[in-house]
């Protein structure tokens, strides 16, 4: 009986689950047959971007540009701390993290497939003086799950392209 019961319970929490949308995150096709990164060998969101695109595999990455269908460019990469709020003693109380990526996709000869994007990110953290270490750790790791967040945004930009390739003969 009691079997029974929690298998009843299993099914309507996946039937709530199926319900509301909610669906795991898959693998992402993009719509380019090669794909060539123009991100320096130091980037930590060019190398995950990189690890996700091999992940999907229907994208294979080109190792120059010449030899890609679609060129990936970023631009400018701006990271800012930004204080929120201050207690009544003046100090900081409250901190802003913004992330703000721009790109542009690009194909063989230059021109823009999509149009220019840019991709921000913001996380608020609370600060205390008597924690510093704790919350600069804490301000590393938003750092880090905005990069992870920025890839699996770029990502869904990337598969939602709907590139115009004109015709040779025009």
């Amino acid at each position: 009986m009691r079997a029974a019961l929690q298998s009843i319970w299993l099914v309507f929490a996946l039937a709530l689950l199926a319900a509301c949308g909610f669906q795991l995150r898959g693998a992402y096709t993009l719509p380019f047959e090669s794909l060539y990164l123009a991100v320096p060998d130091y980037s930590v969101v060019g190398a995950n971007l990189k690890r996700a695109i091999r992940a999907s595999g229907s994208t294979r990455l080109a190792l120059t540009a010449s030899d890609a269908q679609a060129t990936f460019v970023p631009g400018a990469e701006y990271r800012d701390r930004v204080v929120l709020s201050v207690s009544g003693t003046g100090r900081v109380s409250e901190l802003r993290l913004r992330y703000l990526f721009s790109y542009r996709l690009t194909d063989d000869k230059g021109r823009d497939l999509v149009a220019p994007g840019s991709v921000e990110l913001i996380r608020d953290l609370t600060y205390d003086d008597s924690n510093v270490l704790a919350k600069q750790q804490e301000e590393t790791l938003l750092w880090r799950d905005m990069e992870s967040d920025l890839v699996q945004q770029l990502m869904r930009r990337l598969a939602a392209a709907k590139p115009v390739f004109q015709a040779a003969a025009e």
